[in-house]
């Protein structure tokens, strides 16, 4: 076996006999059985979409909720965040924008939906959704018949910065069983 001398690394004489005596009757590899180290680098990790998606979960769950909005909420039908134009939800319930991703709660108890809403608004939120659909129900198969997620709902969406507006789903997608929600347009979740 015949070695060229490398000049970025030299070596003794001693050390290339050692190497030579160590590989001596190695068979070398087939071009197919070797190791390619120009294989693609898996795509990296998107760190910042992931501390966004968490930021906007901190949010929801911990988030203050002014009296204003709380007041604006009431037993109100649909919100809309304070300083923006009235069209915004003039044309959510116009369908303006088409429905983008949905989720429905059913069966869930208030801790359940609350996660699942959180984590919903955060992957639509980080797949540059803007429309959304929740379903939660009319409250039938509750205790009571009372809609409890309704109210929660609702009040959580408030909490959330990333949402505009909502109102109650037209009868043919939900009714009073279902929101229709708009999120903000890009830009960073805080």
């Amino acid at each position: 076996m015949r070695l060229a001398k490398d000049t970025r690394h030299p070596c003794s004489a001693d050390d290339l006999a050692a190497f030579l005596a160590a590989v001596e009757g190695a068979i070398p590899l087939r071009q197919g059985e070797r190791v390619s180290f120009d294989t693609p680098r898996p795509s990296p990790r998107p760190r910042q979409r992931e501390l966004d998606e968490a930021a906007v979960i901190e949010d929801l769950l911990h988030g203050t909720l002014a009296i204003d909005d709380w007041l604006d909420l009431g037993g109100a039908d649909s919100y809309l965040r304070s300083g923006l134009p009235r069209s915004v939800l003039r044309d959510l319930r116009r369908g303006r924008w088409s429905i983008q991703d949905h989720v429905d709660l059913h069966g869930m108890n208030r801790h359940q939906a609350h996660e699942q809403v959180s984590r919903f608004i955060a992957q639509a939120r980080g797949g540059g959704k803007r429309c959304l659909r929740i379903v939660h129900g009319r409250g039938h198969g509750s205790p009571g018949r009372e809609a409890v997620l309704r109210q929660l709902v609702k009040a959580w969406l408030v909490r959330c910065r990333e949402v505009m507006a909502f109102c109650h789903a037209p009868p043919h997608d939900g009714g009073d069983g279902a929101l229709w929600v708009l999120l903000r347009t890009g830009g960073r979740g805080r």
